[in-house]
Protein backbone atom coordinates (compact mmCIF):
# COMPACT_ATOMS: atom_id res chain seq x y z
CA UNK A 1 0.00 0.00 0.00
CA UNK A 2 1.03 3.64 -0.75
CA UNK A 3 1.53 5.75 2.15
CA UNK A 4 1.86 9.36 3.02
CA UNK A 5 5.54 8.85 3.30
CA UNK A 6 6.04 7.49 -0.73
CA UNK A 7 4.06 10.63 -1.69
CA UNK A 8 6.40 12.85 0.45
CA UNK A 9 9.56 11.46 -1.16
CA UNK A 10 8.17 12.08 -4.58
CA UNK A 11 7.28 15.53 -4.08
CA UNK A 12 10.35 16.14 -2.32
CA UNK A 13 11.96 14.06 -5.49
CA UNK A 14 10.38 16.23 -8.05
CA UNK A 15 11.20 19.38 -5.98
CA UNK A 16 15.09 18.73 -6.47
CA UNK A 17 14.79 18.10 -9.85
CA UNK A 18 13.54 21.48 -10.14
CA UNK A 19 15.61 23.12 -7.96
CA UNK A 20 19.07 21.38 -9.69
CA UNK A 21 17.24 22.20 -13.75
CA UNK A 22 17.98 25.64 -11.95
CA UNK A 23 20.86 25.39 -11.03
CA UNK A 24 22.40 23.25 -13.38
CA UNK A 25 21.09 25.69 -16.75
CA UNK A 26 20.46 29.39 -15.93
CA UNK A 27 20.70 30.27 -19.78
CA UNK A 28 17.39 28.99 -21.10
CA UNK A 29 14.43 30.87 -20.45
CA UNK A 30 12.17 27.96 -21.42
CA UNK A 31 14.43 25.58 -19.31
CA UNK A 32 14.12 27.90 -16.07
CA UNK A 33 10.36 28.01 -16.23
CA UNK A 34 10.10 24.54 -17.00
CA UNK A 35 11.94 24.12 -13.49
CA UNK A 36 9.94 26.36 -11.58
CA UNK A 37 6.88 24.62 -12.88
CA UNK A 38 8.56 21.31 -11.63
CA UNK A 39 8.80 22.60 -8.30
CA UNK A 40 5.38 23.86 -8.00
CA UNK A 41 4.26 20.94 -9.36
CA UNK A 42 5.86 19.04 -6.27
CA UNK A 43 4.23 21.05 -3.52
CA UNK A 44 1.00 20.78 -5.12
CA UNK A 45 1.82 16.98 -4.75
CA UNK A 46 2.71 17.51 -1.05
CA UNK A 47 -0.65 19.03 -0.79
CA UNK A 48 -2.63 16.37 -2.13
CA UNK A 49 -1.28 13.95 -0.62
CA UNK A 50 -2.01 15.58 2.72
CA UNK A 51 -5.23 16.83 2.22
CA UNK A 52 -5.98 13.12 1.28
CA UNK A 53 -4.47 11.31 4.52
CA UNK A 54 -5.95 13.89 6.90
CA UNK A 55 -9.35 13.31 5.18
CA UNK A 56 -9.93 17.14 4.61
CA UNK A 57 -10.78 18.80 0.91
CA UNK A 58 -9.45 22.14 1.44
CA UNK A 59 -5.80 21.02 0.20
CA UNK A 60 -7.10 20.14 -3.26
CA UNK A 61 -9.60 22.68 -3.40
CA UNK A 62 -5.75 24.74 -3.07
CA UNK A 63 -4.84 23.17 -5.72
CA UNK A 64 -7.03 23.68 -8.04
CA UNK A 65 -6.86 27.12 -7.36
CA UNK A 66 -2.86 26.70 -7.99
CA UNK A 67 -3.26 24.95 -10.98
CA UNK A 68 -5.46 27.71 -12.24
CA UNK A 69 -2.49 30.54 -11.49
CA UNK A 70 -0.14 28.19 -12.50
CA UNK A 71 -1.83 27.93 -15.87
CA UNK A 72 -2.16 31.84 -16.38
CA UNK A 73 1.47 32.23 -15.45
CA UNK A 74 2.53 29.84 -18.27
CA UNK A 75 0.60 31.70 -20.58
CA UNK A 76 2.11 35.29 -19.93
CA UNK A 77 5.80 33.75 -18.95
CA UNK A 78 5.22 32.34 -22.95
CA UNK A 79 3.70 35.34 -24.05
CA UNK A 80 6.63 37.23 -22.72
CA UNK A 81 9.41 34.98 -24.31
CA UNK A 82 7.72 35.32 -28.09
CA UNK A 83 8.68 39.23 -27.23
CA UNK A 84 11.79 39.00 -26.01
CA UNK A 85 12.61 36.28 -28.84
CA UNK A 86 11.35 38.83 -31.50
CA UNK A 87 13.75 41.70 -29.90
CA UNK A 88 16.30 39.84 -29.30
CA UNK A 89 16.77 36.76 -32.10
CA UNK A 90 17.73 34.51 -28.68
CA UNK A 91 16.32 33.41 -25.54
CA UNK A 92 19.49 33.47 -23.56
CA UNK A 93 19.10 34.98 -20.28
CA UNK A 94 22.47 36.32 -20.35
CA UNK A 95 21.18 39.33 -23.30
CA UNK A 96 18.01 40.38 -21.03
CA UNK A 97 20.34 43.15 -20.06
CA UNK A 98 18.89 45.16 -23.29
CA UNK A 99 15.58 45.43 -21.27
CA UNK A 100 16.78 48.05 -18.90
CA UNK A 101 15.44 51.57 -19.34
Amino acid sequence: MIGLNHYLVLGSLLFLIGVVGIFLNRKNIITLLMAIELMLLAVNINFIAFSHFLGDLAGQVFVFFILTVAAAESAIGLAIIIVVFRNNQSINVDELNRLKG
